[in-house]
């Protein structure tokens, strides 16, 4: 097949993240992996090429979108990302056109969706099926019922199958979405969507570090870094209480979203310590929780699912905008070794800390589906691959 992936990350790198790990499960199909938010060097497959159309980022509060490059007027950046959009489509002419989130969310988008959406179904476009990629929680909304009116109208008229990337065993898109029995299109769960640590990956990072199999690793991280920088100003607090009483690494990493201010500050400080890092990003972030003992970390999606993958206790601090990430640790606490730091002081965090490394990790974890990457591969193809061309039913 040949697919379009549409993927908007506006805040965080969550999204894109998931969206790249599918493309991995593509690999016997050509892909153009369409972007429009902050560049983040990714490694990608041979098979997948790149769309990066002009960057439109969101303020923290989700009220509006603006250019990311200055001096571009937003109504300039719109009618590129039109053009160019809409080009690809004509140009690769794919078999299926891929949406991350959309129309749940990203509705600041349907600018340049919409058009792209009424020209398939026009037959303009040609006979590209169209599917939805969903996470597991959608975030809460002030009229959720004029909310979910119009995510059926699109979803019922443009879309020809909905993928939710969750377990239902632990959470159901009926949780957060109360209109299901309106979608008119399949409902496909594929579980979890997150990459596996390599074997032993976390003993060979120890030893590569020189860290003894008795020594004690932390792993403090907030996804993109846009926020949650209090939270690793309170790791490090907890860090300089417990490291006197037993020797302890601490690897910190701040998502290449950080401001260059907050970074400085958060170097500043773990110069003082002997073993302790900070970094924006690391491609072998799932070694680091691997080798951990513990991780502390905001509780989106990714980070919630590589700690799954993973199989490190975590303590999990929700995003407090609104009730998606709190959620996801309420769910999750029930299946596996997470729980929510309910606040930033220091003595309440050190002794949640000191309570989770006397633990240890567990001999086992919940069984949770995480192979959602292959899921959604093997079930697009047994849906839409059948026949060679665009000859479909």
């Amino acid at each position: 097949m040949k697919i379009v992936q549409y993927c908007q990350h506006v805040l965080g790198m969550g999204h894109l993240f998931r969206t790249v790990e599918l493309t991995r499960a593509f690999r016997r199909h050509q892909v153009v992996l369409v972007t429009g938010g902050p560049v983040v060097e990714i490694e990608l497959p041979e098979q997948v090429r790149t769309c990066q159309l002009p960057e439109l980022r969101m303020d923290p509060e989700f009220t509006r979108v603006y250019p990311g490059e200055a001096g571009r007027s937003l109504k300039e950046v719109k009618k590129e990302r039109q053009r160019i959009l809409m080009a690809l489509m004509r140009s690769f002419n794919p078999d299926l056109f891929l949406v991350e989130l959309y129309p749940f969310g990203r509705n600041s988008f349907k600018f340049e969706l919409l058009p792209i959406l009424e020209g398939i179904r026009s037959g303009e476009l040609g006979p590209t099926r169209v599917v939805c990629s969903l996470r597991d929680i959608l975030v809460e909304k002030q009229d959720q019922r004029a909310y979910e009116q119009r995510v059926l109208a699109v979803l019922n008229t443009y879309f020809d199958a909905l993928l939710v990337h969750a377990d239902p065993a632990v959470v159901t898109l009926a949780e957060s979405f109360r209109s299901t029995e309106h979608i008119q299109i399949p409902v496909v769960y594929t579980g979890f969507v997150t990459a596996r640590p390599e074997e032993h990956a976390g003993a060979k990072l120890r030893e590569r570090l020189g860290i003894g199999a008795a020594e004690t690793v932390l792993v403090a991280s907030i996804g993109g870094g846009r926020v949650g920088a209090p939270l690793l100003h309170a790791v490090l607090d907890v860090y300089r209480e417990l490291t006197g009483k037993k020797r302890m690494w601490l690897f910190m990493f701040t998502g290449p979203y950080m401001s260059e201010l907050e970074f400085e500050q958060l170097q500043a400080r773990a110069r003082q310590y002997t073993n302790v890092t900070v970094r924006r990003f690391t491609r072998l972030f799932l070694s680091y929780l691997d080798a951990a003992d513990l991780s502390i970390s905001m509780a989106g999606y990714n980070t919630c699912m590589n700690v799954v993958a993973c199989k490190v206790p975590a303590l999990l601090w929700p995003f407090e905008q609104n009730r998606e990430q709190r959620f996801r640790v309420d769910k999750l606490s029930r299946l596996v070794d997470v729980e929510a730091v309910e606040t930033l002081d220091v003595d309440w965090l050190a002794a949640a800390v000191a309570r989770k490394l006397a633990r240890g990790r567990p001999t086992r974890s919940g069984e949770i589906r995480i192979d959602g990457a292959v899921e959604t591969a093997l079930w697009l193809e047994s849906r839409y691959d059948r026949v060679a061309g665009k000859d479909r039913e």
